[in-house]
C-alpha cells in the first residue's frame, strides 16, 4: 500500500511539471508574458444640479463657511469626490440643512426655497395669507396647541369678519390643534379653513361654540398697521405700529412721518413688537427719519466670511458701511422728526432689521425699549440665484429654488453686535399667574392696539408724562395664564425673520 500511494505521488508530480512546462512556454520556446486587461471606470455623473449650486453658492458666500468642514475649498481631491458627495443626498434641503454651521443653534434663519417667485412677493409683502396674525402656545404640560389674535391686517379677508385682537382659537376645521399637525392645518395647501373660537377660564381653554370661515389670496400687507398722534397731558405723542420692513412702503412710511410732524408731535412711541424685519434699507431710512440730525454718520457695519471680508476691504470698504440718510432709494428727500429719544415696545417677536434700528440708534440718541426681549438675530442674509453671479438674471430655467443663507453680521457704530440672547428692555412688562409671574403681553389681557390703555402703550405714555413708573391697578388685575410659545404666523412666511440687502458684487 505504502509503495502504490508513492508511486501515485510521483506519476502526479511528473503530471504537474509537463502541464507547468507547457503552459510556459511558446512553441518557439520563448517565454510569454501574462495579457493585462485594464477596464477604463466612467466618471461619476451629477444627479442633481440644484445641489451643485448649493454647495458653490454656500462655499462662496456663508457666513460660517470657514467653520463647516464640507464647506472647506480643499474638500474635495476629485471632481468623482465632490459629486459622490452631493449624490449622498436625494433631497436638496437635506444638504442645505447639513452645510449649516450649528443649525438651530447658532445659525437659525438661514433657508432654502423652491420658489423664488414666491420669496419675491414676500419682500414686497404679498404672500398667500387671509391677513389674520396670530401666535400659537401651548398650556404647561400641554401637547395642545391654541392661537390668539396679535392684529389683524387692513383691507384683508380677516379685516371683513366678526375677529378681534386677543381672542383665541383651539381648532382648525373641527380638528384640535396639536403640536404635530398645526403646521399643516394652518400653513398647509389649505387655502380655506374655519377656526372654532374659545374661552379661557381659571388657566383652562374650552371652545365657545364661535366659528368663523377664512380664505388666504395672494395678499400685499401694509406693514403701517397704525398711525396716529395721542395727547398725553400737554404732549403730543406719536404712535407708529410698523410691522414689517418693506423697501415697498418707504414712500408710505415717509408720509406716515409726514403727518406726524405736521401735528407736531414732540415724542414717539415707535411699535415693533411684532415686527420679524426685513430690508436693511428700510431700517436705516426709518432711523433717519426719527431723527435726521445725523445724516452720512456711519448708522451700522457689516462683517462677512472672510473671503468677501478681504475683498471689500481692499476694494470696496465704503460697502462695509451703512450710513444714516437725507433722502428714498429714489433720492427723493425723507421726512425726519430730529428727535433726541424713542420709545420702541419689543416682544420675542421683534427681530433682525427691528433689533438693527434699536441697537443703531442707541449710541446716537436715548432709546427707550419697553416689553420683552427681542429675538435676538443680528445677522443679514441675501438671496442667492442658481446663476454665474448668483443673480437673478440667467437664472437656470430648470428649476425655481433659491438660498437666503445668512452672510453677514452687523454691529453699530461702537461695535455691538452678538446679541444672542435678544435685546434686553429698559422697563419689563411682567404679569401675574397663578403659578408666580410671566413677562411681556398677557394673553388675557392684551387691550386694544393703539388704545392708551393698552398695557405696552399705557407704559411708555407714563414715562412720557411722568405720571408714574406701574402700569395701572388695572392692568395688574388681569390674572395672566402660563403657557409656552411655539411660533406665529410669521415664522410661516417665506421671509420669516429675516434681515436681508441686496449681494456685494
Amino acid at each position: 500500500m505504502k509503495i502504490e500511494k508513492l508511486l501515485l505521488k510521483l506519476l502526479s508530480i511528473i503530471f504537474i511539471s509537463i502541464f507547468l512546462s507547457n503552459c510556459s512556454k511558446k512553441d518557439d520556446g520563448d517565454f510569454e508574458e501574462p495579457e493585462i486587461i485594464t477596464e477604463e471606470v466612467a466618471p461619476i455623473t451629477l444627479n442633481n444640479e440644484i445641489n451643485d449650486f448649493i454647495w458653490n453658492g454656500l462655499n462662496e458666500i456663508y457666513l460660517w463657511q470657514e467653520d463647516v468642514p464640507n464647506l472647506a475649498d480643499n474638500k474635495f481631491a476629485t471632481q468623482d469626490d465632490y459629486y459622490t458627495f452631493l449624490n449622498s443626498y436625494n433631497i436638496p434641503e437635506n444638504l442645505f440643512d447639513g452645510l449649516l454651521y450649528q443649525i438651530d443653534v447658532v445659525d437659525k434663519f438661514s433657508y432654502l426655497v423652491d420658489d423664488y417667485v414666491e420669496l419675491e412677493n414676500s419682500f414686497s409683502g404679498t404672500s398667500a395669507s387671509n391677513g389674520l396674525d396670530f401666535g400659537l402656545v401651548r398650556l404647561s404640560g400641554s401637547d395642545d396647541v391654541f392661537g390668539y389674535v396679535r392684529y389683524i391686517a387692513n383691507n384683508s379677508d380677516a379685516s371683513t369678519k366678526d375677529i378681534s385682537r386677543g381672542e383665541f382659537f383651539l381648532t382648525v376645521d373641527g380638528q384640535q390643534l396639536t403640536l404635530n399637525n398645526y403646521s399643516n392645518l394652518l400653513f398647509g395647501s389649505n387655502d380655506s379653513y374655519t377656526l372654532g373660537f374659545a374661552d379661557i377660564t381659571n388657566n383652562t381653554i374650552a371652545l365657545n361654540g364661535k366659528t368663523i370661515a377664512l380664505t388666504k389670496t395672494n395678499f400685499t400687507e401694509n406693514p403701517i398697521l397704525i398711525n396716529k398722534t395721542i395727547v398725553a397731558g400737554a404732549i403730543k405723542v406719536g404712535y407708529l405700529m410698523y410691522n414689517q420692513f418693506i423697501a415697498d412702503f418707504d414712500d408710505e412710511l415717509n408720509t406716515a412721518i409726514a403727518e406726524l410732524k405736521s401735528q407736531g408731535i414732540s415724542e414717539l412711541v415707535l411699535d415693533l413688537r411684532y415686527n420679524p424685519g426685513g430690508r436693511v434699507s428700510s431700517a436705516i431710512i426709518l432711523s433717519s427719519m426719527i431723527t435726521g440730525q445725523f445724516t452720512d454718520k456711519v448708522f451700522s457695519t457689516e462683517v462677512w466670511n472672510k473671503r468677501y471680508q478681504d475683498y471689500l476691504k481692499a476694494n470696496d470698504a465704503e460697502s462695509l458701511i451703512n450710513r444714516f440718510t437725507s433722502t428714498l432709494l429714489d433720492d427723493s428727500p425723507i421726512n425726519t422728526l430730529n428727535l433726541n429719544k424713542v420709545y420702541v415696545l419689543t416682544t420675542s417677536g421683534t427681530a433682525s432689521a427691528s433689533e438693527l434700528v434699536i441697537n443703531c440708534l442707541r449710541p446716537y440718541i436715548d432709546v427707550v425699549q419697553i416689553g420683552s426681549s427681542t429675538t435676538g438675530k443680528y445677522t443679514g442674509s441675501v438671496t442667492l440665484y442658481d446663476s454665474s453671479n448668483y443673480g437673478r438674471e440667467n437664472a437656470n430655467p430648470n428649476h425655481t429654488y433659491a438660498m437666503q443663507p445668512l452672510v453677514f453680521k452687523s454691529a453699530n457704530v461702537n461695535g455691538v453686535s452678538d446679541y444672542y440672547n435678544g435685546l434686553t428692555p429698559d422697563y419689563l412688562i411682567t404679569y401675574n399667574t397663578a403659578s408666580g409671574s410671566g413677562e411681556g403681553e398677557n394673553l388675557t389681557n392684551l387691550g386694544i392696539l393703539g388704545d392708551v390703555n393698552e398695557p405696552f402703550l399705557e407704559k411708555a405714555l407714563s414715562l412720557i408724562t411722568g405720571s408714574t413708573t406701574k402700569l395701572s391697578t388695572k392692568s395688574k388685575s388681569f390674572l395672566g395664564v402660563d403657557f409656552k410659545n411655539v411660533a406665529d404666523s410669521k415664522d410661516f412666511t417665506p421671509l420669516g425673520k429675516g434681515m436681508y440687502t441686496t449681494l456685494k458684487k
